[in-house]
């Protein structure tokens, strides 16, 4: 395959405004300008297109898919004890459903490796887990989902209600079990397990300690949600003597095999040591911005270091929400609070892609556009009104989404022309909605 006369963003340092891309099998072998060392293949005219890597989503919760435009002026907390009722009615088919939609919407937003972090099991459901995994193989994307948990209910102090909440040997012998059965260590890999407690106001201590040994006795990566809310870090000062960055650090949940998702409220000392761990931030502009949670320390971060990529979080967070439009959210958010030169669209797309690739420990073969690096590639038009900006990575992240014009994943055509080609788009989008309406239809007992 060979894709010519498109503006190519490498990522990795080079731009080539007239370039080429040559992708055999599942790799790229060629970048650069000009036309391509070779002739025979298929051949995509990339002319009036942007080339990028396609984009990484560190953070999500894909069942949430079937719960969106519900409590939507709550703080996080108030948010959270409204839908954790209707989680908890959740069956397999409600997953499949929501996570074919929440990932067709992804891909259409150019994302070709997606994180999910899945915290709550109603018993007797069917395997949820299982079930998105599914609707990722389907629709074609890099799947990481986390295997996540919650074993602190309101009786010993934590946010959610007992009956979501499991035991702690059940917690351990399940993700166990999903890493031994789905994890797949390769290069090339369609899915890598990890291990998400879920919170640390959701969570007990034991389990978090004990969920960092499995990851590291499997070699797997770790992933859970920190600093989102003010309301956290009274609930960890409260709880623990500690701020919800310094209570991590002692339990040993810091370190270049750990990402965390918003990281909003750091100190000056937690945003040093996270950069010093190499511990990577997923953030999710968007939903801080929903939810009222404010704006992460994303320029400071950077500037210290540490590993930053994108994601969208929850549907029911953040509705709709492309991954691609996160670009100009991080960007507008930043300044907003430090000033214009606080994050320029060249780093917003690093975060979408290199620095996403880096939280989920995938830069060997993801998140640039070089030769050996997995064929994830996405082609945006940015001709047409957008041709007004001579700068078409300026275009991409400061304008609204774009179309896609492929994108690529292990160069396998995932979208066509704007329109998801490997489930029918309008069948996902129905599959979407039908969740939304099931959950309703088996949480009518408890709302």
């Amino acid at each position: 395959m060979i894709i010519e006369n498109a503006h190519v963003v490498t990522v990795s340092g080079e731009e080539y405004p007239d370039g080429h891309i040559v992708i055999e099998g599942d790799r790229i072998t060629a970048v650069g300008p000009g036309k391509a060392p070779v002739q025979d293949g298929e051949r995509i005219d990339g002319a009036g297109c942007l080339a990028t890597p396609g984009l990484v989503n560190a953070h999500h919760h894909l069942y949430q898919w079937a719960s969106q435009g519900m409590a939507v002026d709550s703080t996080l907390f108030d948010w959270l004890t409204t839908l954790y009722k209707p989680w908890s009615t959740m069956d397999a088919e409600v997953v499949a459903g929501a996570a074919t939609a929440g990932l067709g919407w992804l891909a259409k937003s150019g994302c070709t490796t997606s994180a999910d972090h899945h915290y709550l099991f109603p018993k007797g459901r069917g395997d949820l887990f299982a079930a998105g995994i599914e609707a990722a193989r389907e629709v074609g994307v890099r799947f990481h989902p986390c295997r996540g948990s919650m074993d602190r209910g309101e009786s010993q102090g934590g946010l959610p209600p007992d009956e979501v909440v499991e035991d702690l040997d059940t917690v351990l012998a399940e993700t166990e079990a999903a890493i031994d059965r789905y994890h797949d260590p390769s290069p090339g890999s369609m899915l890598r397990v990890g291990v998400g407690p879920c919170s640390p106001f959701s969570v007990t201590r034991e389990l978090m300690v004990e969920s960092a040994r499995l990851a590291r006795g499997k070699g797997v990566r770790l992933h859970t949600h920190l600093a989102e809310t003010l309301d956290e870090e009274e609930h960890t000062t409260e709880q623990f003597g500690m701020t919800p960055a310094e209570y991590m650090d002692s339990i040993g949940w810091l370190g270049p095999d750990v990402w965390l998702a918003h990281c909003v409220h750091l100190r000056d000392t937690d945003v040093k040591r996270l950069a010093e761990t190499g511990t990577g931030t997923a953030h999710c502009p968007s939903s801080n911005a929903r939810l009222g949670a404010g704006i992460a320390r994303v320029a400071d971060l950077l500037k210290e270091g540490a590993p930053v990529g994108l994601g969208v979080d929850g549907p029911a967070s953040a509705e709709f929400v492309p991954l691609a439009g996160e670009l100009r959210q991080a960007i507008y958010l930043q300044r907003a609070r430090y000033g214009p030169t606080a994050l320029t669209a060249r780093q917003a797309l690093e975060m979408a892609t290199l620095g996403g690739a880096r939280c989920l420990g995938r830069d060997a073969d993801l998140g640039t556009l070089e030769p050996g690096k997995l064929a994830d590639v996405a082609l945006w038009r940015v001709d047409g009104f957008r041709a007004a900006v001579d700068d078409p990575v300026v275009a991409f992240a400061f304008g609204p989404v774009p179309p896609l014009a492929r994108l690529l994943v292990g160069g396998r055509t995932v979208v066509d022309a704007d329109t998801l080609v490997t489930v029918p788009q309008d069948e996902a989008a129905r599959r979407g909605a039908d969740a939304h309406r099931r959950l309703l239809q088996l949480a009518e007992g408890v709302l």
